[in-house]
């Protein structure tokens, strides 16, 4: 898009990409099914961590945009959604003010979730802050270096969806690491596209994701066995006594290995964009349907 034709809150509204904030509300409304199941659900706090999940993938979506591009990362062979300082829709200066801004906020709403949580949730909130940064920012970026994914099962599996449990319950059970587990894979799905799709700039680049590192056949079938995996994690519900738990995100497979197929058959090349659309829209389908199991209960 000209730059003489994007107004700066639609800059802006491209440079939050709106369209992986299903990354944010997935985890949130696992944890808030498990809260459910257990008798603890309450709305309130249920929705400060569903609005500090927002803010932080708007925040680490800010941060990559400023920090790849000062790694040079985003050049004109890029094939993702364009980027807001790279195109130069916003000024490197303004998206650091705007980084500060929706930090603060997310710590504002932070500080609120620990009068439900109590103060041992400030070292999750620093955690969070620190690794948004860390991801593509410092001498040593994680992405960079192939720990994307680890991180992904950390702060879109067993943080959010521990913690959303924790501030309603104040406690961990075994449902929720299988849970958090799951979510974690799920989440990973979206990345592993994109990385699948970006491996052959992240290469020229030095971005040693595990495309690059493992080659494109080993990202495609991680794309499908990081979904199978989630489901069939599910199947430890029955331990639980929570069958519904177990078989209902079964379901999610069907569509999830129609667009694995479809990964294989574009294999390089913008179109594989299509394809974050269908993945995204498949985690929320896994959320709905594992929290529709933990809804209906024993």
């Amino acid at each position: 898009m000209d730059t003489e034709r994007m107004t700066p809150w639609r800059a802006w509204l491209l440079a939050s990409r709106p369209k992986t904030l299903a990354g944010a509300a997935v985890p949130v409304l696992i944890g808030c099914a498990l809260a459910a199941e257990a008798g603890g659900f309450a709305w309130t706090p249920g929705l400060l961590c569903l609005g500090f999940a927002f803010l932080m993938q708007v925040d680490a979506n800010l941060i990559n945009d400023l920090c790849d591009y000062l790694k040079g990362s985003d050049g004109e062979d890029r094939l993702g959604p364009d980027r807001a300082v790279s195109k130069g829709w916003i000024a490197p200066g303004a998206m650091k003010r705007g980084i500060l801004i929706v930090t603060a906020s997310a710590c504002a709403v932070g500080l609120c979730l620990l009068f439900y949580g109590g103060p041992e949730l400030i070292a999750v909130g620093i955690l969070c802050i620190l690794f948004a940064f860390l991801y593509t920012a410092g001498p040593y970026p994680l992405a960079y270096h192939g720990w994307g994914d680890v991180l992904v099962l950390l702060f879109f599996g067993f943080v959010p969806v521990g913690c959303t449990y924790y501030v309603m319950c104040h406690g961990w059970t075994s449902s929720v690491t299988v849970a958090s587990l799951a979510c974690g894979l799920v989440v990973d799905t979206l990345l592993m596209v994109n990385n699948y799709r970006d491996r052959e700039q992240d290469a020229r680049s030095g971005k040693r994701t595990l495309v690059v590192a493992w080659g494109a056949r080993a990202g495609h079938s991680l794309y499908l066995a990081l979904g199978v995996a989630a489901a069939g994690l599910c199947l430890l519900f029955f331990a639980e006594g929570l069958r519904w738990a177990g078989l209902l995100p079964l379901l999610y497979l069907p569509p999830h290995f129609a667009a694995w197929r479809k990964m294989g058959r574009i294999g390089e090349g913008r179109q594989l964009n299509r394809l974050l659309g269908e993945t995204s829209r498949n985690m929320l389908l896994f959320a709905v349907l594992l929290s529709a199991g933990l809804l209906i209960g024993r």
